[in-house]
């Protein structure tokens, strides 16, 4: 299978929140209740999406993957909160394209990216209980690093675990 990788744009958003509704919805399946999976659709992502590139367009950058004219996958990365660091907000594989290689590439070029923000590391947020998620960042090079908070998703406090990368 052959992907590509692009900037994202205005376009793409519909689609991204779709993608986002079932990749979370796979990923947390076996985490989150099924009342909390069931509370947030897939045109209410795509609609944050929308909302929320109106607001960090000029200072975060999302890029896409596609595959056969579809997209596959996708990564938003921006600035963090964190004095020296860069955040990785969001990396999302089509459920049935994890373990392709689609993740790996994508963990690539946001790496670049996030190198091209400014800070000497970068640092993301994962659910806990996400043991598939954090294999995948163990073998990226990431690494916890001690930061913890509990978060919402969907009105369940679920809690997460801060890892960092070098940059």
């Amino acid at each position: 299978m052959s992907v590509a990788l692009r900037t994202g744009n205005d376009v793409d958003l519909p689609e991204v929140g779709a993608l986002h509704y079932r990749s979370r919805s796979a990923a947390y399946a076996e985490i989150l209740s099924a009342e909390t999976l069931g509370r947030l659709t897939g045109d209410a992502l795509s609609a944050w999406w929308v909302e929320r590139w109106k607001w960090e367009r000029e200072t975060h950058r999302l890029t896409v993957a596609e595959a056969a004219g579809r997209l596959v996958g996708f990564t938003y990365v921006g600035p963090s909160e964190l004095p020296g660091a860069a955040e990785l907000y969001a990396i999302h594989v089509d459920p049935g394209l994890v373990g392709t290689g689609v993740g790996r590439l994508l963990m690539g070029n946001a790496l670049d990216q996030l190198a091209t923000l400014g800070g000497d590391r970068a640092v993301l947020w994962v659910l806990e209980a996400n043991g598939r998620a954090r294999r995948f960042y163990d073998r990226g090079g990431w690494a916890p690093d001690g930061g913890t908070r509990v978060e919402a998703v969907s009105g369940e406090p679920v809690p997460q675990l801060r890892y960092a990368h070098p940059l």
